[in-house]
This record gives C-alpha cells, sequence and structure tokens, in this order.
C-alpha cells in the first residue's frame, strides 16, 4: 500500500512554529501550562482581554489563558489579591493600577520582570519606551510593563461648543474659560448641564491631576507630611468648588454623566481619555465628539499616568516563563494594537504608532486619540501613598472632595481637614 503523504494546513503549521518558538522549558510539558490572569473594569476590558487570550493562544498551543472573573476597578482588584496572597491562591498575572504597585511591592508579592527582560533577546524588538516603563518601577525593580495608559482629557459636543458660542477648532486652555463655556451651556429648560469633572475616578487620580497641574505634590520630598495643603492644593479645591458655583457642575455620579453625555444632554466631560473607545461607541453619530488637552496651571505643571501594568505573581520557573510570554504579547505591539483599538489608552510600545499595519493610519484619522500622546511632555507618575493605609487614604479624600461638591462645607476649611486626616494614616518617620 503506498502512503499519500498529509500536508498540514496553514494553521497547523503555525501552530507548530509557535510552540518550537517557545522555551524548551515550556515545550518539554506534555500538557498545556494553564495560566491565571486576573483584571478589572470589565466595561473597558473584558472583550479586550477574552480577544487577548484567544489571539495569544492560538499563537501559542503550549499555553492556556484562564481569565478570572473581572473586579469592578482597581481598589477591588487589590483587596483580592491581598486576600489571595494570605490564602495562596494569587493568579500567576494580574494587571494593576499604577498607583497600586507600591503597596504590592511592599508585601513582595510581584515577581522583578527585569530578569526576563534581560534573558529575552527579543525583547528590545518590542519597542517598549523608557519613559513609559518607567512607570512600572518601583525602586530598582520593573514591578510591571504597561498594558494600557492614560491622561486626564477633556471631551467636548462640538454642537453644544458652537450653541454656546464657542468654537469646536479653538478649544478652552485654562479652567477659567471651560468654566465660562459651561455656564453658556448650561439650560435646565432643555435638561442640559454644561460640564462634569469626574473627581470619583480610582486612586483619587482626578485630585492628583488637579494639584499636579497647580504645580503641587501629594507628600513632602520624604514622604512625612501631607504636601497637597499647599497654594497648589488650595486652588485645586477652590476650582474643584467653582465647577459647581460658577460651571453649574451637579452631584451626580459618573455613570449618570456618561449617559447625559451620549445623549447629548452634557456639554464638556473631564475623564480619562482610556474612556475614548467607549465614548466612541456609545455616541455613535449623534454628535461630533472633540477632544482637548487637560488645563495646566502653573509653569511646573505635570499631569499623572493613568491605567495599568502587568504584572507577575507566579513563583514556578516553568508558570514565571509562560507568564512572561504572555505579558510579552499584552504589553508588545500587537497586544498594544489591540488595545488601542478597543479603548483610548496609550501602548508602553511606541511601535504601532510607527506601524501603517497597525496603528499608524488609525491615529491618521481619529485625532482625538493623539491628544494623550501629545501630553507626554508633561507627565509624571500616579502617586501611591505609602504603608499599610493606602487604601483607607483613597476613601477618606474622595470623602472631602464629596463634601465640596455637594457644598457641605467651605472648600478651605475641607481641605484643612482632609490634611489632617489623611496626616494621620501615613507611616510616621522614624
Amino acid at each position: 500500500m503506498t502512503l499519500i503523504p498529509i500536508r498540514p494546513t496553514r494553521r497547523q503549521f503555525a501552530a507548530a512554529a509557535s510552540l518550537l518558538a517557545m522555551p524548551a522549558i515550556v515545550r518539554s510539558q506534555s500538557a498545556p501550562i494553564e495560566l491565571s490572569v486576573a483584571y478589572s473594569i470589565p466595561v473597558l476590558f473584558k472583550e479586550l482581554m477574552e480577544s487577548l487570550a484567544k489571539e495569544f493562544m492560538a499563537r501559542n498551543p503550549a499555553i492556556r489563558i484562564v481569565l478570572r472573573a473581572p473586579e469592578n476597578g482597581y481598589e477591588e482588584i487589590m483587596q483580592r489579591n491581598l486576600r489571595d496572597a494570605v490564602t495562596n491562591t494569587l493568579p500567576d498575572i494580574a494587571f494593576h493600577g499604577l498607583n497600586r504597585q507600591r503597596t504590592l511591592a511592599e508585601r513582595r508579592i510581584p515577581v522583578d520582570l527585569k530578569p526576563f527582560m534581560a534573558a529575552d533577546d527579543k525583547t528590545r524588538e518590542l519597542g517598549f519606551s523608557q519613559s513609559l516603563l518607567s512607570l512600572g518601577q518601583v525602586g530598582a525593580s520593573q514591578t510591571g510593563i504597561g498594558f494600557a495608559l492614560s491622561t486626564p482629557i477633556l471631551y467636548f459636543n462640538a454642537n453644544l461648543v458652537k450653541e454656546a458660542g464657542g468654537n469646536p477648532d479653538k478649544l478652552p486652555t485654562s479652567w477659567d474659560e471651560v468654566i465660562k463655556l459651561a455656564a453658556a451651556m448650561h439650560d435646565p429648560g432643555k435638561t442640559r448641564t454644561g460640564m462634569f469633572f469626574d473627581w470619583t475616578i480610582t486612586g483619587n487620580w482626578s485630585w492628583q491631576g488637579l494639584v499636579f497641574s497647580h504645580g503641587g505634590s501629594m507628600l513632602n520630598a520624604d514622604e512625612g507630611n501631607v504636601a497637597f495643603g499647599e497654594v497648589p492644593g488650595q486652588r485645586s479645591m477652590a476650582v474643584l468648588r467653582r465647577f459647581v458655583d460658577d460651571g453649574r457642575m451637579p452631584d451626580i455620579r459618573p455613570d449618570t454623566a456618561f449617559q447625559d453625555f451620549f445623549a447629548g444632554r452634557l456639554g464638556i466631560s473631564m475623564q480619562s481619555t482610556a474612556q475614548l473607545g467607549r465614548y466612541n461607541r456609545e455616541i455613535g453619530g449623534r454628535f461630533p465628539l472633540v477632544c482637548a488637552r487637560y488645563p495646566l496651571s502653573s509653569p511646573t505643571a505635570r499631569l499623572p499616568a493613568g491605567g495599568n501594568v502587568a504584572m507577575m505573581f507566579a513563583k514556578d520557573p516553568v508558570r514565571q516563563k509562560a507568564a512572561w510570554e504572555f505579558i510579552k504579547f499584552a504589553c508588545g505591539p500587537v497586544g498594544a494594537t489591540m488595545m488601542v483599538r478597543a479603548t483610548g489608552y496609550m501602548p508602553a510600545t511606541t511601535l504601532p504608532a510607527q506601524n501603517k499595519d497597525m496603528l499608524a493610519d488609525f491615529y491618521a484619522q481619529n485625532p482625538n486619540h493623539l491628544v494623550s500622546i501629545r501630553q507626554q511632555d508633561v507627565i509624571t507618575g500616579w502617586f501611591a501613598f505609602p504603608g499599610q493605609n493606602a487604601l483607607r487614604i483613597t476613601d477618606v479624600i474622595n470623602d472631602h472632595l464629596q463634601t465640596v461638591v455637594a457644598k457641605r462645607g467651605a472648600p478651605g476649611e475641607v481641605l484643612t481637614k482632609m490634611v489632617a486626616d489623611v496626616q494621620g494614616l501615613i507611616p510616621r518617620k522614624g
């Protein structure tokens, strides 16, 4: 009997090639290595994570990705993983907010990624920006690699801008101009609101944005004393109240503001660029959306980088090598391209923006996505409060900001109380 050779399909050939490309220690496993992956904010990341896992497994048949049910936000996934550390049930990989790396590093939970980067010849081909890589560093360790990075920006309904006498091609560059335009848009008879500044964004990111853009900081240089009670913080708290008093900003929850903006009832929204993909999808063709840089109020102004990093928690050497392959894929050019198209975040790799087959044409056709990238000249870290009370400090600051927005206290008095409360929660020096 003559045996007829069976030619492998293109898919089978690709799978075999992917398998051979894997590190030998991973290929030697008789069954696929199963990695658990934790993430949060499903409204932004659920479909993306599912797509990433599917694409990665198609390219890497020796590794199986199991996504945990997503947590609602960065605080929730932090609390979950801190419990996991106690019960020895940590995921192999987790995506955490930039400002939560410090808390995890203080507990020695993440694995330093520097040795994996140094040992992998392909690392230099990933196009990781050194400045954005630095956002994933705690001390001398590469605690995480940026997956989805953001800055605060302003979203405008171009139609309402025109109706209020503004120019969508020349948008406000100061808070005074924003407040004036918002007041002109405000029209209760048409159930129309001028502006919403989302002060509730996770990890006091919005408060940091106000203080940093006024030239201030959260703590002093040795982190022994609260610094946001100084002049930049005072001006920031006063501006927050002016949004309410002069800009007619209502005391509503972000979910309500989102729906109002999507429906054309809200003119200006301060949000993370992370939400841009969602804004585009929800608005559809209802009205033109234009975005602008966040107002800077000081010659030394900075803006906090938001977003999350991919972190490795796996301790077994074989699982670590497999985990590095997934992190490298998710944060590298292919994963970054998928992420940008699905959201409004920036990647940590510069390659997709230079490649016409990835994001070069996308950015040319979607100028709103360039606003955040053009703010990299003033980007700084998302501050992480030290010590065991980091999560509690977040809640304390939010409670005081709510008091100002709800007009239950004068900005100066609230700020004084907020400083005292946070001072009592930071570690004492010596």
